[in-house]
């Protein structure tokens, strides 16, 4: 998948990016922007500005006369949804999965808690529509159209908190439903009882019921970790 909207440099990041956090450059490597400009056949100002993306990600540094560094993997920024894209497109994937799938299930079903209290009307009917899209493309391989509501579906439950460090995570959790769906982590139909709980949460939500909808939520998160057990092992 391209780097959107970044045009030459974006080139780059789609190369160089998944180097990185593949270790094919291992942490302490020194990388010459001349070098790679020439590898590249961009100029080095379109070079430097792939380097301060990357330098935003926290994976590498830039030093005068020494170069640019890559950083230890303990100083990535792990959060950061392109890094996350690169890793699951690497041989790091399974680790990648399991380690975002954990943080789901220590997030999400205290967020649908919340969101039983704090949902405004406007997200409860947004919720509903989103479970009843999953139900109508859960069967026939449909998964990236089962994708878009599901995607949808954690974004409102994240939002719906009321807690705004929960809904600055919705892109995390976004890029780990995408992996899973774009590297073949799913079954080719999702399990009908994870679709089920969803429409279980939503209605949990709607009817203001924090301890069901924080409980069904983690039978989903819980749901997700035995499916990576048999697909990711």
């Amino acid at each position: 998948m391209s780097t959107p909207g970044r045009g030459l440099h974006g080139r780059v990041l789609d190369t160089l990016g998944p180097a990185i956090t593949a270790g094919d450059y291992p942490p302490g490597s020194v990388l010459r922007t001349d070098e790679l400009a020439q590898h590249f056949e961009v100029s080095r100002s379109v070079m430097r500005e792939a380097v301060r993306v990357l330098e935003s990600m926290h994976l590498v540094e830039s030093r005068r006369r020494v170069g640019v560094t890559v950083r230890p993997k303990v100083e990535w920024n792990v959060y950061d949804p392109q890094v996350i894209r690169w890793r699951l497109a690497g041989a790091d994937r399974p680790h990648q999965l399991r380690s975002l799938t954990v943080l789901r299930s220590a997030i999400e079903p205290v967020a649908a808690g919340l969101s039983a209290r704090n949902a405004t009307p406007e997200q409860c009917a947004e919720l509903t529509e989103c479970a009843l899209g999953m139900v109508a493309n859960s069967r026939g391989h449909r998964l990236e159209a089962y994708l878009v509501h599901d995607m949808a579906f954690h974004r409102v439950i994240l939002a719906a908190s009321g807690n705004e460090m929960f809904a600055r995570l919705a892109d995390v959790v976004a890029e780990v439903l995408a992996g899973r769906t774009h590297h073949e982590v799913m079954f080719e139909d999702p399990d009908p009882a994870a679709v089920t709980l969803h429409v279980q949460v939503a209605e949990a939500v709607r009817e203001g019921d924090a301890t069901r909808a924080e409980q069904l939520t983690r039978e989903i998160t819980v749901g997700a970790l035995h499916e990576l057990d048999i697909l990711a092992p």
